[in-house]
């Protein structure tokens, strides 16, 4: 169970946290060298290699273990990696050329009256690596290089480019300026040249998408196969995906299938996210909930070690259809208008405003940029003038420390005793952690307990959710799962992300409820997605708005692939409008089709309405009426959809892939305009349509001959009946006659009256209709 502590780690007691592979090339590489082209190793070894040495074996069981949990084709490359590395050697490096050549280079060696445990390049101007033979290069003068010069060439290559590497990044982080970033990318790019793998990988994905270069498919696929056969993990998540959108490619499910499995097997977190919804979904593979489980618990990890107290940036989803219908209410967007008004009342002294803004800075979103100087500004003024929430905040901040604020636990102390005398939850629950934890006071479980459940009892969600932990772990209250299910449950529905790993791992291990294996892929998935990779969903948006459709699609087509429902019906979207010039003319509605199919398939009621249109008018696919009618009762009755009712409405009435049933299509028409008040007015339309056509049909069934012929009018009326209907007729055309006649005295009249010029016009507004 996760509970995150000052610096954002987790104590994970469910299950202890899963390495990547990158991970564990960095244990493996601890105190190692390449030289020549092989791995040394020092000649005295490290605590941290004999640790490694001693612990290998306690993993293997770990692994062995686990050994359900994976596919047969990741358990054999883990192991016969792990058993390749533990098999390393301890090489004799030997000297080339020089004056001893061929003898074996000693370790350490005297130079200058310093001594090298490793091969350097002091004392020579060309930097080529050298070694001693003897412990006295003085006294002996015997020397040798450790490297050849094509090595040495290559090396000093790579430094410079590594050079080149480092300043690009500089900018790049140190700037959120356009003009910069794109300053830092040409010098990514001169890096790429001289095959600097992770400036490759940089510049790749940059020409992907089109982020501060020129979107170019085609020179990232070329970059991404040379990254794929040097083995980048991201290059061959990024070629399995163009595979698997057929970018570029002809589209391939086996290829991409193959390259994710790899970019997964190599520590990619997208490609194991990827693979774990494909898992999930059954796409290009058969479905089974356990794969599934495997990939997106390994990925959620990551993710919950991640948080911190104050929770992490804000997942933005904003749906285009709704943004294109109702510009800036769907996307919860602030406008700059708005935020300088808030600014303006924060300056004039509106504790309100500098709460509020202090937390949009603090967190990011609603198109504020995460900013700790602004909101610490922000939170300091409102906390000078009384407000307990942002003192509350201010502890925080000092409890996690940043760049701009100290970690001090004695002031957070200070801060959380002050919002918590007066009665604040946020301080409430910064207190329960300092003592939880013993933060600037010894640890007392009790006191945290106490703190944690009057903040629980306000609703607060970082309170439930240590409650919850407490009582998980029985800390200062007996072990009560039941309890701990229940305030995590309480955490989750305030959207805490750690409420929901921590009831997915209740769930995945069968602790405290029936274990379900549907349940915990679902909460870890919401996990997932709640990863640093979700903030492309706001730059794919921005670059939709900037009018860049190419680049938007390509970035949410990805997101789609990891299973962002909102990125599936966005990159439908776009494709249904035929805005993306990257996709054939041809492709555009197949490939919408099937992306509205999985947006479908998780629950979006629109992409559901869009398959039965799609399938009724023929976009994409055949005019399939029964198709398309299962689509629309699916969104009717799972969904409630007045849009949905009201199409099967006329499918019932015109007798579209069913039976053509009036009384039907009346019942499902009053339906939808029960569902939603908007439907209303076209429902009332339709009923009048539908009344027409039935008065006609039931015309049509009887014969009005037979009956005419069968009324005797003498008898019904009498025997004059002909007099007195023309008796009628006559006085309702000397009505009429008169009414007009008098109409036409009135006019001349009425104007002969009014006055030539009015003393006082009353105003426009007030005159009588004429």
């Amino acid at each position: 169970i996760s509970i995150p502590d000052e610096e954002g780690k987790q104590d994970e007691s469910l299950e202890s946290k899963t390495l990547s592979a990158e991970d564990k090339v960095k244990d493996h590489s601890t105190g190692t060298r390449v030289v020549a082209g092989q791995i040394f190793l020092e000649s005295g070894k490290s605590e941290t290699q004999s640790e490694d040495e001693e612990n290998f074996y306690s993993q293997e069981e770990e692994k062995e273990n686990s050994l359900e949990e994976l596919n047969s084709l990741e358990v054999s490359n883990l192991l016969s990696k792990d058993l390749e590395e533990s098999e390393v050697q301890n090489p004799v490096l030997t000297a080339i050329g020089g004056t001893a050549d061929g003898e074996p280079c000693h370790f350490p060696f005297l130079f200058m009256g310093k001594e090298y445990a490793e091969c350097t390049a002091d004392g020579r101007e060309d930097g080529r690596l050298w070694c001693a033979t003897t412990y006295d290069y003085k006294e002996d003068q015997k020397w040798g290089f450790c490297e050849t010069e094509e090595q040495s060439n290559k090396r000093r290559q790579m430094q410079e480019a590594e050079d080149v590497y480092q300043t690009g990044m500089k900018i790049l982080n140190g700037s959120s300026k356009k003009a910069q970033k794109r300053e830092a990318y040409q010098y990514l790019l001169k890096a790429a040249d001289m095959n600097h793998t992770k400036a490759m990988e940089k510049v790749s994905y940059a020409l992907l998408f089109g982020d501060y270069l020129k979107q170019n498919i085609q020179s990232s696929k070329e970059l991404l196969e040379k990254l794929t056969e040097e083995g980048s993990p991201k290059g061959q998540m990024a070629l399995g995906f163009l595979y698997a959108s057929g970018l570029g490619v002809n589209s391939s499910q086996a290829k991409a299938l193959v390259y994710y499995t790899f970019g997964a097997l190599g520590g990619n977190l997208i490609a194991h996210m990827i693979l774990g919804y494909r898992y999930w979904a059954g796409i290009g593979v058969l479905q089974s909930c356990e794969s599934a489980l495997t990939h997106y618990r390994l990925v959620a990890n990551h993710v919950a070690s991640d948080i911190s107290l104050t929770g992490g940036t804000v997942v933005h989803r904003i749906r285009l259809p709704d943004e294109v219908e109702n510009p800036g209410m769907a996307s919860g967007m602030l406008e700059e208008d708005l935020i300088q008004y808030y600014q303006f009342l924060a300056e004039k002294g509106d504790v309100q405003a500098q709460v509020g803004l202090g937390q949009l800075h603090l967190h990011g979103g609603r198109g504020v940029e995460q900013n700790h100087q602004r909101a610490f500004e922000y939170f300091n003024q409102a906390a000078n003038a009384g407000n307990s929430h942002a003192m509350a905040f201010l502890g925080k901040m000092y409890s996690e420390g940043s760049d701009v604020v100290p970690q001090s636990n004695e002031t957070a102390l200070h801060y959380f005793k002050k919002a918590a005398d007066m009665g604040n939850p946020v301080g409430q629950s910064g207190l329960g952690m300092a003592y939880l934890y013993g933060r600037g006071v010894p640890v007392n479980y009790e006191l945290a307990l106490k703190y944690f459940q009057k903040a629980a009892e306000q609703g607060w969600v970082d309170g439930q959710l240590q409650l919850g932990s407490m009582y998980y772990n029985g800390i200062g209250v007996k072990r009560d799962y039941k309890q701990a299910f229940k305030y995590f449950n309480l955490a989750s529905q305030g959207g805490h992300i750690l409420a929901f790993y921590n009831l997915a791992q209740m769930h995945a291990t069968g602790t405290g409820v029936m274990r379900s294996c549907h349940t915990a892929v679902e909460l870890f998935k919401n996990v997932c997605e709640r990863g640093r990779w979700s903030e492309r969903l706001m730059t794919a948006y921005n670059s939709y708005k900037d009018g860049d459709s190419n680049s938007a699609v390509v970035q949410y087509l990805l997101l789609a692939e990891q299973g962002y429902e909102v990125a599936q019906s966005n990159a439908a979207f776009i494709l249904d409008q035929k805005e993306a010039s990257i996709v054939g003319e041809n492709e555009t509605y197949p490939r919408a089709l099937l992306h509205w199919n999985r947006a479908a398939s998780q629950g979006y009621t629109v992409a559901r309405i869009k398959l039965g249109d799609y399938h009724f008018y023929g976009f994409g696919t055949d005019v399939d009426y029964e198709t398309a009618f299962i689509h629309y009762r699916l969104a009717s009755e799972q969904q409630h959809s007045a849009q949905a009712m009201f199409n099967l409405g006329y499918m019932h009435e015109k007798g579209l892939g069913i039976k053509q049933d009036i009384h039907l299509a009346k019942r499902f028409y009053d339906m939808a305009a029960e569902a939603s008040p908007d439907a209303q007015v076209p429902v009332f339309l339709a009923l009048c349509k539908l009344g027409v056509i039935y008065s006609l049909q039931y015309v049509q069934e009887i014969n009005v001959r037979e009956i005419f012929s069968h009324i005797d009018m003498d008898q019904l009326l009498g025997p004059e009946w002909d007099l007195y209907l023309m008796t009628i007729i006559a006085l309702l055309l000397g009505t009429i006659i008169a009414y007009r006649q008098r109409q036409h005295q009135a006019i001349p009249r009425a104007a002969g009256l009014r006055p030539a010029v009015p003393p006082q016009e009353p105003p426009p507004e007030h005159h009588p209709p004429q």
